[in-house]
């Protein structure tokens, strides 16, 4: 009650944000007039002039009247749309590294040019992420016109680009691309052998579109580059057909669909492990033996997909193919791949072709990438709901801008029937009721199944419509254009991120493009004209009859996605209406519902076909989704702890990295390296303040020779009269280093600069592989240390830190050695293969399903670790004299004529 009061004396903290850039707007107005008077020329001066400001040292806050004053006349004369005042505090909250809420059809793509063109003055380099590549293409070309008016780089970024492309792109002043694209380069990025072949260059500010569902949906699971393992594939197809038998009895398996999990019972083990000795499979001991892990993770695997996953919900099949399905888009996901052996069990499951399983190379989460950002802010018509998060994790305040034009869309109260048949049957009532009146309707469903039961049943009334679902997703943009059209019926499974406004009457500009390209340029004024007057004429009939009507046939788990498919009607003050159709059969009601719902309608009187409304019942949905929300929100959080432990270790890592590549020599942290090897195995062999008799001297010899491949006559020295430890390190450091020195004499000093290099910026990123996953089997089970009262998350922290101390260790060791055993071989027979195959490597996306901890991933070929050596050069090779072709450079081709490069044939590493 007095926050109440409160909040009407002294406004909300939104009101007084938008208090204090209400009081800039006059100033950026100001300069219009002037402006305006300006010639093209002159206008597009004003970047140079900006530019020079701020190499004087002129602050951005100080600029930014009179830039967005700027780009607002550039975007009048280049594009014809003026930003609207609302426009212009949007682009101040976007400037000030917050969230910027704006409602459907507010115009955001045009908002985000005023901090875009602003912050791109400074030359560091501007991120515009969306959620989709059409998007990326359709922005960067429509907007990138105004940015080259005003002398603005422009660069995109797509699936298929090859490096020098990519390079060039993210070296302009402003880069557009999806969040996808720009996580996997990083990764790829932090996998080369050479800061010249690195695509990205610093992190300045990014922009991101659809921040919701970029920052929130797609934050469970890790983006992931990954490379195939060696395991074979039969056991999927093996288990698939024990399993599809044991699922036929419920009583073999606990599924939890709140929690969207499956264990197997008492009986479900005893039968599995009965079935799998029968067929061959568990051959000793139990099901749950160290030696059957492999078969408990298929077995496991296989029932998640035969009971959590639907086809045509969670994944449809296609030319042979397991397709995912975008929960938060509708949208196919081609090429992406569930990892940990899911989608094998998938592909399994639907008897097609069953393809080798991935393991880790390189991952981030979404959460840790985007707080790489110095600076970082995004836009969306929906994440009042989601506040707190954004704040907690990323520290971005929400702004909610106010509508240009009042909405005028009417929200009507949900409508709760007994079953989703009566629920269906109500839903195309209200259709045929729209349709008479011409009033388009959007019918939002959650599935491609429910899509097309609406579809049948629509066509069982022979009512036309369109479906927009995963299986038509290539006609999308044309299909949403026309879903304002007089008594257009469009089917959608999921509105988030289509791109293209629905407005009322059609899609002007889409209609002018598809129609008037087929017309000879004679032609095309005469139906120009014909198609505006049209449309005019339609928008009139559809304002009459109400506007758009957005059907929602269930509620989601988020409010945010509801909120989002109502978002579509009632854009720019048009007429328009809501309504949402449920069932106490909807996954909504029925996994978080109460149970006595059901009965206590029915002792209530509910008839068959009646439908109970009332604003109670609103209420209490949105408290459930609430919970829904909340819990989804907490394994966010959880995900992020964990992930923070490999993100201060991934840091870590790829700084070090680059700092190897960006040194002439690395023979300093080399010949450190060995040091401390060799001092370890001494400290290992000869305890401090041990006796003499107790020093394990043959040993230490022994570790040498592994280690060095020396020789070394250790016993004799730690026999000698009052040798100590120290004395000992001293004698083995000095062997060592002559060995080691004899061989860059050999090798050659360029050469030998070169190989130390190599070596090391390979071997790490092979511990580095290792270590993910065993962090990954350290994760899985870190929660059963909770049954022994300690807390998982700490003890997941100690024993990562122990791991990582024990590959740095390693690392020392490793490369020691490969630079003691190394050596220039001459037989071209045995020539080594590059250490990564390109071809074989994937990048994974996070699944935007409800499926915590599952990681998707599509091929996309990266770069093989070799380093081009193109500062080797030497004395003149000459084919006919064998002992000068040791000059040749690594990658040129080998004199002996045999078409391989020289580092592959004679001049093989050994």
């Amino acid at each position: 009650m007095f926050s109440s009061i409160a909040r009407a004396i002294i406004g909300t903290s939104n009101d007084r944000a938008l208090k204090a850039y209400r009081r800039r707007i006059a100033e950026i107005n100001g300069h219009e007039a002037a402006l305006a008077t300006l010639d093209d020329a002159a206008l597009q001066g004003k970047t140079s002039e900006f530019r020079d400001r701020l190499a004087a040292g002129e602050s951005l806050d100080r600029l930014l009247p009179e830039a967005f004053a700027v780009c607002r006349e550039a975007a009048k004369r280049v594009l014809g749309m003026r930003h609207f005042d609302v426009q212009l505090i949007g682009g101040m909250v976007l400037h000030d590294g917050k969230i910027a809420e704006m409602k459907t059809g507010e115009g955001k793509t045009l908002v985000a040019t005023l901090p875009v063109y602003l912050n791109a003055l400074s030359g560091k380099g501007v991120h515009v992420v969306t959620v989709n590549d059409y998007l990326a293409k359709r922005d960067a070309g429509w907007m990138g016109q105004l940015y080259n008016f005003l002398g603005l780089s422009v660069g995109v970024i797509v699936p298929g680009l090859e490096d020098d492309a990519r390079r060039e792109a993210y070296a302009a002043d402003i880069t557009y691309g999806t969040n996808n694209e720009f996580g996997f380069d990083y990764l790829r990025d932090n996998m080369k052998y050479a800061l010249a072949d690195m695509v990205q260059r610093d992190f300045n500010y990014a922009i991101v579109d659809e921040v919701d569902s970029i920052l929130i949906d797609e934050a469970r699971t890790p983006l992931i580059i990954s490379g195939p393992s060696d395991e074979p594939t039969e056991l999927y197809n093996q288990v698939d057909g024990i399993v599809k038998q044991l699922v036929e009895d419920p009583e073999t398996y606990d599924k939890d669909e709140k929690f969207k999990t499956v264990n197997l019972t008492e009986l479900g083990s005893e039968r599995v492990e009965q079935m799998l000795s029968e067929a061959g499979l568990l051959t000793e001991g139990n099901l749950y033996d160290v030696f059957n892990v492999s078969l408990v993770h298929h077995t496991n695997q296989s029932l998640r997909a035969h009971t959590l996953f639907t086809r045509d919900v969670d994944y449809i099949v296609k030319d042979g193919q397991v397709i995912i399905i975008d929960e938060f888009t509708g949208r196919m996901m081609e090429g992406r791949r569930y990892s940990d052996g899911l989608h094998q069990a998938l592909e399994a499951k639907e008897h097609v072709t069953v393809e080798r399983e991935n393991q880790t190379l390189a991952s981030i989460t979404f959460q840790n990438y985007f707080r790489l950002y110095p600076k970082l802010s995004g836009m969306t018509g929906t994440a009042m709901t989601e506040a707190d998060e954004f704040d907690e994790i990323y520290k971005l305040a929400v702004v909610e801008i106010p509508t240009n034009v009042p909405v005028a869309r009417k929200d009507g109260d949900d409508e709760v029937y007994r079953s989703a048949d009566e629920k269906y049957e109500a839903v195309a009532a209200l259709i045929e009721e729209c349709r008479q009146r011409q009033q388009p309707v959007l019918v939002g469903t959650t599935s491609i199944e429910k899509s097309e039961i609406i579809s049948n049943l629509l066509n069982s009334r022979k009512i036309p419509h369109a479906v927009l679902n995963a299986r038509f997703h290539e006609q999308e943009a044309a299909i949403v254009a026309e879903a304002g059209a007089p008594g257009a019926v469009t089917i959608a499974t999921n509105m988030a991120g289509r791109g293209t406004d629905i407005k009322l009457g059609g899609n002007l500009e889409m209609r002018l493009k598809t129609e008037l390209e087929r017309l000879p340029e004679s032609a095309r004024p005469a139906r120009e004209a014909e198609i505006r007057a049209e449309i005019e004429a339609a928008h009139d009939i559809v304002h009459a009859a109400g506007g758009l009507f957005v059907i929602g046939t269930e509620r989601h788990e988020s409010r945010r996605v509801d909120n989002q498919l109502r978002g579509r009607s009632g854009r720019q003050g048009d007429p328009g209406a809501s309504r949402f159709f449920l069932s106490l059969e909807d996954d909504l009601m029925r996994i978080f519902g109460s149970d006595r719902m059901g009965p206590m309608l029915e002792k209530l009187g509910l008839k068959d076909g009646e439908a109970i409304i009332h604003p109670w019942i609103n209420k209490a949905l949105e408290k459930a989704q609430k919970k829904v929300e909340a819990r989804n929100f907490d394994t966010r959080k959880n995900l992020l702890k964990y992930d923070d432990v490999m993100n201060n270790q991934r840091k870590e890592v790829y700084a070090q990295r680059r700092e190897f590549m960006r040194a002439e020599s690395v023979a300093d942290v080399i010949g450190e390296m060995r040091a401390d090897t060799i001092a370890q195995m001494v400290e290992r062999r000869i305890p401090e303040k041990a006796y003499a008799e107790q020093w394990e001297s043959a040993e230490l010899a022994e570790d040498v020779k592994r280690v060095f491949g020396l020789e070394l006559p250790v016993i004799d020295w730690a026999a000698e009269e009052g040798i100590d430890e120290s004395h000992l390190r001293e004698r083995i450091n000095e062997a060592v280093e002559a060995h080691m020195a004899a061989k860059a004499a050999n090798f050659g000093p360029d050469f030998m600069r070169f190989l130390e290099k190599s070596i090391l910026l390979q071997t790490l990123d092979h511990l580095w592989k290792e270590h993910l996953l065993a962090l990954d089997h350290l994760r899985q089970g870190i929660g059963l240390r909770a049954y022994g009262q300690r807390d998982p998350l700490n003890e997941y922290k100690a024993e990562a830190f122990a791991l990582f101390t024990a590959m740095l260790e390693d690392l020392k060791e490793q490369v020691s050695s490969v630079l003691a055993h190394v050596e220039l071989g001459s037989d071209p027979a045995t020539a080594p293969a590059p250490a990564f195959d390109p071809a074989s490597m994937f990048t994974s996306h996070p699944a935007s399903g409800p499926y915590d901890g599952v990681a998707l991933a599509e091929p996309q070929p990266t770069l093989a670790p070799e380093m081009a050596v193109s500062t080797y050069r030497a004395e003149s090779v000459d084919p006919n004299r064998p002992e000068t072709w040791a000059s040749t450079p690594r990658n040129a081709a080998c004199p002996c004529g045999s078409g391989k490069k020289y580092k592959y044939c004679h001049g093989r590493v050994t």
